[in-house]
């Protein structure tokens, strides 16, 4: 591993970081402009053409091409997103914002989501243009606007209008990359599929009235907390896809334990033989989720709230329809089903990409080569990335990187959009050589 690559990665990482670009899903959050103008000076100076797109004032993205030499050859794209997700300062140790090397790890929000990727294809890109190293097909730097919050001012709208300039026929991006140690050795997950978006606002009508008098009354929050309480009791039919099966054949498990949550029958006694962390993600990865995060209604202490809102994460698995969303709250609302108006927030189904290819090869040969080499496995994530959008033009899009095997994947996960978010140098330093050693092998 080059230590000065590293370096780099380690201070762009920290500035990106310290520049706070945080989407909290407003439309005058995230000024992605300040990482983008940051990236921008990073590569400049070495004959590359920019061109950046800003859909919304202030969210900006930063596309740069480096032309290969054979027009025929595809096209690989190094995305990074440039936003993060809030944060709860208390809850930190550290300035969650200061970008500080503490030990062997940089700490602040988005070291994991995912500004540590978004840097570490910055350095590996400029190194690759600083030393002449053309590949027979172009190579894409996309650093990109509002993930965190479904891409909306970011890759949604700018591949739609700007495939001429973004499209790829290959890409690398989060989430991938965690070691897992299991019965036939070290694995390392990389993502080859996501699970649906079908995020939906609920809305629940009552009659107002003074609050002094509420015997009797039809107040909508009093209606709006049964149907939370319906969404979160409800526990649709679980599904066990061929992703599932292959990340269970690497875990660590006890036999009975790992037969079990291939077999829908067990699976619920098989998840709660799990650590919390790993529970979580099984159920996911198994079940159409519903999570009801935000509540907006009433509009005084005294009066009874005629109108509540409550705003539902539903992530879908490979196969299931906006139809089938609405049967499942049909099915989880039961009588109140009527009573609640429901309007999508953002819709995509569940998106994967396919092995077979040239990329997932190169991937395999260049893991296995990396110290403490391992073979690599599919799996699905059970949040939303930019691969999708990628994926529904064609591109075969895979979520990557190579993380340290000394932070267990509990730990690691607990970290994403968690207090305390950090990574550790090696990890910065193995996934800025895996792109490098990527780009030398692709085309070969």
């Amino acid at each position: 591993m080059n230590e000065q690559l590293t370096g780099e990665t380690v201070e762009l990482l920290q500035a990106l970081i310290r520049n706070q670009c945080v989407n909290d899903g407003s439309i005058d959050s995230g000024d992605e402009f300040r990482n983008a103008e940051l990236l921008r000076d990073f590569l400049e100076g070495n004959g590359l053409e920019f061109e950046t797109f800003e859909p919304t004032p202030g969210r900006t993205s930063l596309v740069a091409r480096y032309p290969g030499t054979d027009p025929d050859a595809p096209s690989l794209c190094l995305m990074g997103h440039t936003d993060v997700v809030p944060v709860s300062p208390d809850g930190w140790s550290n300035d969650p914002f200061g970008g500080e090397l503490i030990g062997d790890e940089v700490w602040g929000r988005g070291a994991v989501d995912m500004l540590n990727l978004t840097s570490s294809m910055a350095v590996a890109f400029r190194h690759l243009v600083r030393t002449g190293q053309r590949s027979k097909g172009d190579l894409i730097y996309f650093a990109v606007a509002d993930e965190e919050a479904g891409g909306i001012h970011g890759a949604e709208v700018l591949l739609d209008r700007h495939w001429d300039v973004l499209g790829a026929d290959y890409v690398l991006t989060e989430f991938g990359g965690i070691p897992v140690n299991g019965p036939e050795g070290a694995a390392l997950m990389l993502t080859t599929g996501e699970k649906g978006v079908a995020w939906r606002r609920l809305k629940v009508r009552g009659t107002p009235g003074h609050g002094s008098r509420p015997y009797g009354t039809d107040n909508a929050l009093v209606t709006a907390s049964e149907v939370v309480r319906r969404l979160a009791d409800y526990k649709p039919a679980a599904q066990i896809g061929h992703l599932w099966r292959q990340m269970v054949s690497v875990m660590d498990l006890d036999e009975e334990v790992r037969d079990a949550l291939t077999d829908t029958e067990k699976l619920d006694w098989a998840i709660g033989q799990l650590t919390p962390m790993v529970a979580a993600h099984a159920h996911a990865c198994t079940h159409t989720t519903f999570s009801p995060n935000v509540i907006h209604g009433g509009v005084k202490t005294n009066v009874i709230p005629d109108e509540v809102e409550i705003d539902l994460d539903v992530r879908t698995l490979p196969g299931e329809t906006h139809d089938d969303v609405q049967a499942h709250l049909r099915a989880a609302l039961g009588d109140l089903a009527d009573r609640v108006e429901v309007d999508v927030i953002a819709e995509t189904a569940a998106t994967e990409s396919t092995t077979e290819s040239p990329l997932w090869q190169t991937l395999a040969k260049a893991v296995s080569a990396a110290p403490g080499g391992s073979r690599i496995i599919p799996s699905l994530v059970t949040g939303g990335t930019d691969s999708r959008f990628y994926r529904n033009k064609g591109a075969v899009a895979y979520g990557a990187g190579l993380l340290s095997p000394s932070v267990p994947i509990e730990e690691f996960n607990r970290r994403f959009h968690g207090h305390d978010e950090r990574i550790d140098i090696e990890s910065l330093a193995l996934t800025t050589q895996l792109w490098l050693d990527v780009v030398a092998d692709l085309w070969n």
